[in-house]
C-alpha cells in the first residue's frame, strides 16, 4: 500500500515510525512531515488544509490510505471532501466526517452528545455574546474553581479555570464581548471543575467495532510538579498505574460504549480515533473532552506499546472490520520527555540548530518542531523532540528517556525532568 500521513508534530513522527515497520506499506509519505519524518518516508510540502494539493498528491503517488494527524482537516471536512470526489471517494480516510470531527470541534455539541447518551460528564452552561449578563449571573452561584471553555478550536489554548468570582467573569467578558479566542470563544462553556486525575483513553473504530489502545497520562504544565502555563504536551507515560483493569472496565461500559452507540444512534458515521480525556475522580471516570484525533505527546508513548502490524489496524477501520484484526499491547512502560524551544509556551526561539541526537542511547528521537537548513536540523516549533523509550519499568523508562533528552543540545532547550514522578 501507498500511505499519506498528513501533520508535522511528533504524533505524525510516530505513526511514520511505526506504519514504516510494516510489510504492508510499499511507499510512505508524510505531508508536510518535519525534519525527522523523512527517515520513515517522503515528505511533501503541502499544508494539512489544502485539499486540492492533497488531491493531487494522492493521485499523482496512487495513494491507498490517508491517515490524518491533527484536528484542523477534521473539522475542516478533508473526510468529506474526499467522499465527495468522484477521483477520492473510494480512498479511504482514517479520521471522521466534519459531523463527527464536532465531538473536537465544538465543546457544546460534545457536551449535549454526552448529556444525550448519558457519559459521565460534569455540570454545563453555553454561553454567547448575547447571553453575557446571563453568564456573568450564572457565575454567582456556579461554585469555584470553575472551567470556562471557548466552544470552536483555539489550539489548545482555549481552556482557562478561575479560581475567583472576579477573575471568571473577567475572562468570560474577554471570551465573549473581546473575542479573546476569535472566533473560537464566540460560545463559551462554563463547567464544573474536576479534581482528580487525568487519564488519557484512546479508542479506534470503524464506526461499529472498535479497540482500546493503550491509555496514556500526559503533562500540560510547563513547570516541574505541575506549575505553570499550560501547553501542548511537555511529555507522556503508558501504562498508568492507577487504570488497571477493573477501572478500565468501568470506563468501557460507562464511557466508550454509550460513545460508540451514541454514533450509531446519532446516524454520525465515524472511522478513526476517539481520544477520551478522563478525569479519575475516587475511582470514577469523568469525561473532560473528546478529541477526533490521536493525542500528542501521548501517540509516542502510544505506539511504542503497540506490537501488532499498525497498518493491519488502520485497514480494519476503513474496510469495517477491525473486529477481526489483532492488537497485541505490551506490558513495558513507554515514557516520552518533550522538549522545547527557549520561552514557550509564549514567544519562544527559533532557527536554533539542534546537535547531540546521534548520543541517544535507548529512546526513539521523534521530531515536532524541527526543520532543515543545509545541513542542519533547526528549531522551528515551541515543542521540538518528543524522547521516546520502552522499558521494563517506569522508573527505568522515566530515567532513560530523561538521560536521553539530556544528550542533545540547542540554544535555549528545556524539558521537564520530572514526568511521571506523580506515579512512582
Amino acid at each position: 500500500m501507498n500511505i499519506l500521513i498528513l501533520g508535522s508534530g511528533g504524533r505524525e513522527s510516530a505513526f511514520a515510525w511505526k506504519i514504516a515497520q510494516s510489510p504492508k506499506c510499499q511507499k510512505l509519505f508524510i505531508a508536510p512531515g518535519n525534519a525527522g519524518t523523512h527517515q520513515y518516508g517522503t515528505n511533501v510540502n503541502i499544508k494539512v488544509t489544502d485539499f486540492e494539493g492533497i488531491k493531487q498528491l494522492v493521485i499523482s503517488e496512487a495513494i491507498n490510505l490517508v491517515l490524518v494527524g491533527p484536528e484542523e482537516p477534521l473539522v475542516k471536512g478533508i473526510h468529506d471532501f474526499f467522499l465527495a470526489d468522484e477521483q477520492l471517494k473510494s480512498i479511504p480516510v482514517i479520521g471522521p466526517e466534519a459531523l463527527g470531527a464536532q465531538l473536537e470541534g465544538s465543546k457544546d455539541f460534545s457536551k449535549q452528545f454526552m448529556l444525550k447518551h448519558g457519559v459521565p460528564t460534569a455540570a454545563y452552561r453555553t454561553f454567547t455574546k448575547d447571553t453575557l449578563q446571563e453568564g456573568l449571573t450564572y457565575l454567582e452561584t456556579a461554585g469555584l474553581p470553575v472551567v470556562l471553555k471557548a466552544d470552536g478550536l483555539a489550539a489548545g489554548k482555549g481552556v482557562l479555570i478561575c479560581t475567583t468570582l472576579e477573575e471568571a467573569q473577567h475572562e468570560l467578558t474577554q471570551m465573549l464581548a473581546e473575542a479573546k479566542f476569535g472566533d473560537a470563544s464566540s460560545s463559551v462553556v462554563i463547567e464544573q471543575f474536576l479534581k482528580g486525575i487525568e487519564l488519557s483513553v484512546f479508542v479506534m473504530t470503524d464506526g461499529t467495532n472498535y479497540k482500546i489502545l493503550p491509555e496514556a497520562k500526559d503533562y500540560k504544565r510547563i513547570g516541574e510538579g505541575d506549575t505553570g502555563l499550560n501547553t501542548g504536551g511537555m511529555g507522556s507515560i503508558s501504562p498508568v498505574p492507577f487504570a488497571d483493569a477493573a477501572y478500565m472496565k468501568k470506563v468501557e461500559e460507562l464511557v466508550i460504549i454509550p460513545t460508540i452507540e451514541g454514533l450509531k444512534k446519532d446516524n454520525i458515521p465515524y472511522k478513526g480515533f476517539i481520544f477520551i480525556g478522563l478525569m479519575n475522580e475516587g475511582g470514577q471516570p469523568w469525561v473532560i473532552e473528546y478529541n477526533c484525533r490521536m493525542g500528542d505527546p501521548e501517540t509516542e508513548s502510544v505506539m511504542r506499546r503497540i506490537e501488532t502490524d499498525f497498518v493491519d489496524l488502520l485497514q480494519g477501520v476503513a474496510e469495517g472490520n477491525l473486529n477481526e484484526r489483532e492488537l497485541t499491547i505490551s506490558p513495558k512502560t513507554a515514557a516520552t520527555v518533550v522538549m522545547v524551544a527557549g520561552g514557550y509556551p509564549g514567544e519562544y526561539l527559533k532557527n536554533k540548530v539542534i546537535t547531540g541526537t546521534e548520543n541517544v542511547r535507548d529512546s526513539i528521537v521523534f521530531h515536532a518542531g524541527t526543520s532543515t537548513q543545509g545541513e542542519d536540523v533547526i528549531t522551528t516549533g515551541g515543542r521540538v523532540l518528543a524522547i521516546t523509550t520502552l522499558q521494563n519499568d517506569m522508573f527505568t523508562a522515566l530515567q532513560q528517556a530523561t538521560a536521553d533528552a539530556s544528550r542533545i543540545y540547542y540554544d535555549g532547550m528545556y524539558f521537564r525532568k520530572d514526568i511521571g514522578f506523580d506515579l512512582l
